[in-house]
C-alpha cells in the first residue's frame, strides 16, 4: 500500500530533521537551587575544582558548586543557564553560571554564589527570592564564551619547578570536556599520561625537562579528538603563573 505525498515528506523530514534537533542543547532538566554566603557575593577561591582566585571572579562572580554535574571533576568550568520557576520573582532567561565547586544538599544541583543567586531574580525581587532559600529551576547546558581570550594553563600553586607539575585549565571555551592530557616526555619520545589529581587539576612528578608540549583529549556527545599544543608552558616555568595557550576551542 503506498503512502500520500503529504505523508512521505512528513516521514522524510522526521528521518532528516531528527538528528539535528537531538544534538540541540536546548532540553532543561529540573532541580533545585539553593546559594551560599560570602562577604563579597562572589565565588570562593577553594572550591573543588581547584581554580584558585579564578573560582572567585570568573563570570563576575556568577558561579556555583553541582553535585550530579561535578562528574568526578570533568564537569568543572563547565557553564549552564540556570533560571527559578516562579514567574513573580524570577526572571525569564535567569543567568548563566560557571562550575567551580561541588557541593548539594536539600535536593539542589546547584549551590550558586550570592551574585548568581542574585541573578535569578526580577528588578527589585531579589530580597524575596532570597528569602526561600532554596527554589525549583530548571537548567540546561550552555556553551562557555570568553571573547578575546584563549584557553590558559596556570601552573598550580603545588607546583615544584622541576620535579612536580601541576596543571589547571582556564578559561576554556564552548560544551566539550577535558578527559585526558598528555605531556612530550623527550627523552623517551614518548607520550606520558598526567595524572587526574583532583577537581580540573592534573599532575606529573618528574615531568620531561625543556618547553612544555602536550596533547588534551576533548569530548563532547560520545565523540572524541586530541589537541596538540607545542611550548605551551616554557622551560623555566613557575608556580602560580598562567601562560596564554594562543589556542581556544570553538565546540
Amino acid at each position: 500500500m503506498g503512502f500520500p505525498l503529504s505523508h512521505y515528506c512528513c516521514f522524510l523530514c522526521v528521518i532528516v530533521l531528527l538528528p539535528v534537533l537531538c544534538k540541540c542543547e536546548d532540553t532543561f532538566t529540573y532541580s533545585r537551587a539553593t546559594y551560599y554566603g560570602s562577604s563579597d557575593g562572589l565565588g570562593t577561591p577553594t572550591g573543588a575544582c581547584g581554580f584558585g582566585e579564578y573560582g572567585r571572579n570568573v563570570n563576575g562572580g556568577n558561579v556555583g558548586a553541582v553535585s550530579r554535574l561535578y562528574r568526578d571533576g570533568t564537569g568543572c568550568g563547565a557553564c549552564y543557564q540556570v533560571r527559578c520557576k516562579m514567574t513573580n520573582l524570577c526572571a525569564d532567561d535567569g543567568t548563566k553560571v560557571v562550575v567551580t565547586d561541588h557541593g548539594g544538599g536539600d535536593d539542589t544541583d546547584f549551590i550558586l554564589s550570592q551574585r548568581g543567586f542574585s541573578m535569578l531574580a526580577r528588578p527589585n525581587k531579589t530580597a524575596d527570592l532570597f528569602a526561600y532559600g532554596a527554589v525549583g529551576v530548571e537548567y540546561r547546558r550552555v556553551p562557555c564564551q570568553y571573547p578575546g581570550s584563549n584557553i590558559f594553563f596556570k601552573v598550580h600553586e603545588n607546583s615544584r619547578f622541576p620535579d612536580y607539575l601541576s596543571l589547571v585549565m582556564l578559561y576554556q571555551a564552548g560544551l566539550s570536556d577535558i578527559t585526558a592530557v598528555d605531556i612530550w616526555q623527550e627523552d623517551s619520545q614518548e607520550w606520558r599520561s598526567m595524572r587526574k589529581s583532583y577537581g580540573a587539576v592534573w599532575d606529573m612528578p618528574n615531568p620531561s625537562k625543556g618547553p612544555v608540549n602536550l596533547r588534551f583529549q576533548v569530548s563532547r556527545g560520545g565523540r572524541q579528538k586530541w589537541v596538540q599544543l607545542k611550548n605551551v608552558i616554557p622551560s623555566d616555568w613557575k608556580a602560580g603563573v598562567a601562560y596564554d595557550s594562543d589556542f581556544q576551542l570553538d565546540d
